[in-house]
C-alpha cells in the first residue's frame, strides 16, 4: 500500500491496530490548548525562560546564564536559532500525510554526532536567531499552509524558547498537534516542563553502549539519558494514536538509528 497516496481512505492496519490505536479527529484537542486555558502553559513558559539563567535544559548541565547570552555546549543563548521552516514530505508517513509535516528545524545541537546528516545546521549554526514573535508566526504560517502538525526538530536545547512562543501562537489560533522531534538527549527537567503540552514525542534512539556513545556522539551518558526520557515521554502520552486517516495525534513514535558494524546496539 502506498500510504502517501492512499492514507485518506483509512489508516493502515499497522497503525490502527484493529481500531485500538485510533482517536477520533473531531474529538481531538491539542494538549497545549487545554493547558493554555488552565494557565498551565503560561506558567511553564515562565519557569522555562527563568531556567535559562542557570541552564540545565539538557544533560550537559552547563549551568551557564543563557538568559544573558552566555554560551554553553549547544552554542545557543537567549534566542532560538532557526535554520528553516517548511512543509516537510520526508518525515514518517503518519506525520507527513498529504500536506506535509510543518517542520521547524532549529540550529545548533547539544550532541556532536560524527555522522550528522545536518552538519551545517547542527554544528555550524546555519540559520538566524528568532524571537518568540517570529517563532509563533512560523507556527501559524505552517498551519495556514495546511500542514498536519507542528514539528520541532532538534528542540532539546530550546525548550524555553519554544514554550514562550507557543503562548503567543495559541492566543492567535494555533490548533495543530505538536511533535517533539528529538535526539532523546534531553533532560528529565525539560520533559517534565513539556508534560501536558506535547501531543507526539518522536525521539531517536541512536546507540545503546556507553563507549559507542562516547566515540560517535561525544556524549558517554547518551544511552542512559535517552532511556530515562523515552520512559518519561511514554508515561505522559502512551502508545502512538492516529486519526481515522492514519495521521498521528498523540503518543510516542521511536526512530532507531541502525549503525553499520554496531548491530549489537540494535539487538
Amino acid at each position: 500500500m502506498n500510504f502517501f497516496l492512499d492514507c485518506r481512505e483509512g489508516a493502515p492496519a499497522e497503525l490502527h491496530g484493529g481500531g485500538r490505536f485510533v482517536l477520533s479527529r473531531k474529538d481531538f484537542v491539542p494538549a497545549y490548548v487545554r493547558a493554555f486555558e488552565e494557565g498551565l502553559l503560561q506558567e511553564r513558559a515562565s519557569q522555562a525562560v527563568e531556567s535559562l539563567r542557570s541552564c540545565r535544559v539538557c544533560p550537559r548541565d552547563c549551568q551557564i546564564d543563557r538568559f544573558n547570552n552566555k554560551i554553553g555546549v549547544c552554542k545557543s543563548g537567549r534566542q532560538a536559532r532557526v535554520a528553516s521552516a517548511f512543509p516537510h514530505f520526508g518525515e514518517e508517513d503518519c506525520l507527513r500525510g498529504w500536506n506535509g509535516s510543518g517542520t521547524i528545524f532549529f540550529g545548533w545541537c547539544n550532541l556532536r554526532c560524527v555522522f550528522c546528516q545536518n552538519f551545517e545546521t547542527s554544528q555550524l549554526g546555519e540559520g538566524a536567531e528568532v524571537g518568540p514573535e517570529g517563532l509563533a508566526r512560523m507556527m501559524l504560517d505552517l498551519q495556514k499552509l495546511g500542514c498536519h502538525n507542528i514539528n520541532f526538530v532538534t528542540p532539546e536545547h530550546v525548550v524555553p524558547q519554544i514554550l514562550e512562543a507557543l503562548v503567543l501562537a495559541v492566543q492567535r489560533g494555533l490548533r495543530l498537534p505538536l511533535v517533539y522531534n528529538t535526539s532523546a538527549y534531553d533532560s528529565l527537567e525539560s520533559i517534565r516542563l513539556m508534560d501536558g503540552l506535547v501531543d507526539i514525542y518522536m525521539p531517536d534512539f541512536k546507540l545503546w553502549d556507553a563507549e559507542h556513545c562516547r566515540n560517535y556522539l561525544v556524549a558517554r551518558d547518551y544511552a542512559d539519558a535517552a532511556r530515562a526520557v523515552i520512559a518519561a515521554m511514554h508515561a505522559q502520552v502512551g502508545e502512538l494514536k492516529v486519526d481515522e486517516e492514519g495521521l498521528a495525534l498523540r503518543g510516542v513514535l521511536v526512530r532507531h538509528l541502525v549503525m553499520p558494524g554496531l548491530l549489537e546496539d540494535t539487538r
